[in-house]
């Protein structure tokens, strides 16, 4: 169910609209993911793949803040507990859309930027070294 598809009276108050977050707002795909094959330097990154992206992402994530001070708030103000889990619901879709799109945005720069490197075995250990950090961060989410 949307959140805000619920009559509650308490879901209706402009405070807590203001901070409410609708997560297909937050797709993935909206965030002009970067172009694989962006330039890294040896060793470092000039910029992170989510780079391009930075001031998208932080802009989602102050809504995700704002929606979770509202929880906080429904909570100080004892409101009924349903509605407080159809609000963390929301802010936990959020916070996975926000996830999926740094997973990808890292496959597609360090990922592929550790696959541009010249040297053969350099190469294969941070083609190795990197998708290893993709696989435990998405194993992450998903626990």
């Amino acid at each position: 169910m949307n959140p805000t598809d619920l009559k509650s009276t308490d879901l209706k108050s402009a405070e807590l609209k203001s901070a409410e977050l609708n997560p297909v707002d937050l797709n993935p795909v909206d965030l002009n993911i970067a172009q694989p094959g962006i330039e890294i330097e040896d060793g470092a990154h000039s910029q992170h793949g989510y780079s391009p992206n930075k001031d998208a992402y932080l802009r989602r994530l102050k809504r995700i803040e704002g929606q979770v001070r509202g929880i906080a708030r429904m909570v100080e103000e004892d409101k009924y507990c349903i509605d407080i889990l159809t609000q963390v619901s929301a802010a936990t879709k959020a916070l996975h859309a926000v996830s999926l799109g740094l997973v990808e945005e890292h496959i597609g720069h360090c990922v592929v930027g550790a696959a541009s490197e010249s040297d053969p075995m350099v190469r294969a250990e941070q083609i190795d070294i990197k998708v290893k950090e993709a696989a435990d961060a998405i194993g992450r989410l998903l626990r």
